[in-house]
């Protein structure tokens, strides 16, 4: 069974690369991903919606793959839907309208003429105070949950055996069909969880306490982490 690491964006906060300029830090990071492919294990890269600006260089530093699009692809005999997740589905026309704005040539140029130590620190503000309201996801319902909306109203049209997201940062796994289903993997700074494809059969798992085990609440109503903080958000 070939081995492969798929990460699905927002891997960085923020992420920008001048001609002869990269960001400062990452140095294990990138270690650990060079140990990867250098070994022939394939590494394959999603950009996000902090990271979206992901060009060449790690594609040829590091010999990964950079995705900007959602993409379906055979793995283990199973046709799997993977993205990062942002801007799909139905709703959130604020955040479509600010990624025309982020991936417009023009303003991107016009960006990378400031200095880095301005550019970054106007970047890396704005993430963090993002970041700052976000204490607790904020799931209400799977009714207005758009990548599960999104994965059942597309396997309606084109059957995938797994539909796999990031950007919501609540780990779920739950059918949305016959035969499918959907698999967000979460966040993995504070909750560590991951999905992982062997023999053919998704799983969502966490690592905790130095041991990996099938993550306990894949359906987020059922969570009560979420239900104490559904609470206190009334």
């Amino acid at each position: 069974m070939t081995e492969n690491l798929w990460l699905l964006g927002d891997i960085f906060d923020f992420w920008w690369e001048y001609k002869s300029v990269v960001p400062a830090g990452y140095v294990r990071f990138f270690a650990k991903l060079l140990e990867f492919t250098d070994n022939n294990i394939p590494v394959y890269i999603f950009s996000g919606n902090h990271d979206i600006w992901l060009k060449s260089y790690l594609a040829k530093e590091l010999n990964v793959k950079i995705f900007h699009k959602p993409l379906k692809i055979e793995l283990q005999n199973k046709q799997v839907y993977m993205a990062h997740g942002d801007g799909l589905g139905k709703g959130d026309y604020d955040y479509k309208f600010l990624k025309k704005i982020f991936t417009n040539k023009f303003l991107q140029w016009g960006f990378s003429k400031i200095h880095p130590n301005c550019a970054f620190k106007i970047a890396s503000s704005w993430s963090h105070s993002r970041r700052k309201k976000e204490k607790y996801p904020s799931f209400k319902s799977l009714a207005n949950e758009t990548l599960y909306q999104y994965a059942k109203e597309f396997n309606k049209k084109e059957h995938c055996d797994y539909y796999v997201f990031g950007h919501r940062h609540i780990p779920m796994k739950l059918d949305i069909g016959k035969g499918s289903q959907i698999i967000n993997t979460g966040e993995w700074l504070s909750q560590q969880t991951f999905a992982c494809l062997q023999d053919g059969q998704m799983q969502l798992l966490q690592y905790k306490d130095g041991k990996i085990q099938e993550y306990p609440y894949p359906n987020p109503e059922e969570n009560p982490f979420l239900s104490r903080n559904l609470k206190t958000d009334n």
